[in-house]
């Protein structure tokens, strides 16, 4: 990890606990004990925090608004748009399940899509979206499991950037996956707390489908989850730019371009 990646998760964390352990930064971060140190000593160089024995406190008022949070459209004002695309995409990542198959989705509303062609499918599903596993719990026959972690009612996600938590034996044959954005670099998130979320269900995941309607091929996000050699395949529509899936092409990705569902309406 980045120390810039590396800084935005422990300076989110603080703002949001108030206090961080050095076991804290060094579990969210994965550095070393003396990383964690130093780590906790700039922000308390930076007048954000005070460096107490065996941690680090903030400082009142140094940060604008507990970071309740994530620097991410909401989920909300995100699953209105590109709908057909979605949809189209979604039913096209659904028929790569067979019955029985242990997979991940990651939060998201392109994942989000795929809730209508699972309700007559039997699979072990892995999710960190809360509207997924409700609807999935309710209307299906599908096994649901959570990870742990604190819920972000914006994005509608359970977020733990810890390595201890209930996911850390799971193991799944395909992981689904939405992102802000994808680039020469791989797959692009904007918040270091989703990117470290979303690192930690890759390495569960012996395959991993990205699911991209056309408007992700684009400069958006700074933060690289991984790179597009870890991509198996890439779902997209077909008024994704020739140039992406060239990029994609070249890099070797497997790409499978659908076609937006008519029926759907798309909400300004």
């Amino acid at each position: 990890m980045r120390e810039r990646q590396r800084a935005e998760i422990v300076r989110t964390l603080l703002a949001e606990r108030g206090f961080l352990s050095i076991a804290d930064i060094m579990a969210a971060t994965g550095v070393s004990a003396a990383s964690a140190r130093r780590d906790a000593t700039r922000l308390a160089e930076a007048g954000v925090a005070e460096r107490l024995h065996g941690g680090v406190q903030a400082i009142d008022g140094a940060f604008s608004r507990v970071a309740s949070r994530l620097a991410t459209r909401s989920f909300d004002s995100s699953r209105t748009i590109h709908v057909a695309a979605k949809r189209a995409i979604a039913r096209k990542a659904v028929e790569l399940c067979v019955e029985g198959d242990v997979v991940i989705i990651n939060g998201g509303t392109t994942t989000y899509q795929m809730s209508e062609f699972l309700l007559d499918t039997r699979l072990k599903i892995l999710t960190n979206s809360y509207p997924l596993a409700e609807f999935l719990i309710h209307e299906t026959q599908n096994r649901v499991a959570l990870p742990g972690g604190e819920v972000y009612r914006d994005q509608k996600l359970i977020v733990a950037p810890f390595d201890d938590d209930a996911i850390q034996h799971y193991s799944a044959r395909l992981m689904f996956m939405s992102a802000m954005a994808i680039g020469p670099l791989g797959v692009i998130e904007g918040d270091p707390l989703i990117a470290r979320a979303e690192t930690k269900l890759l390495r569960r995941a012996d395959r991993l489908i990205v699911l991209a309607d056309a408007s992700k091929f684009g400069p958006r996000g700074s933060l690289v989850v991984c790179p597009l050699a870890r991509i198996h395949m890439l779902i997209t529509d077909s008024d994704a730019p020739p140039e992406a899936l060239a990029m994609l092409e070249a890099a070797g990705v497997a790409t499978i371009v659908v076609e937006a569902e008519a029926h759907s309406t798309e909400a300004a």
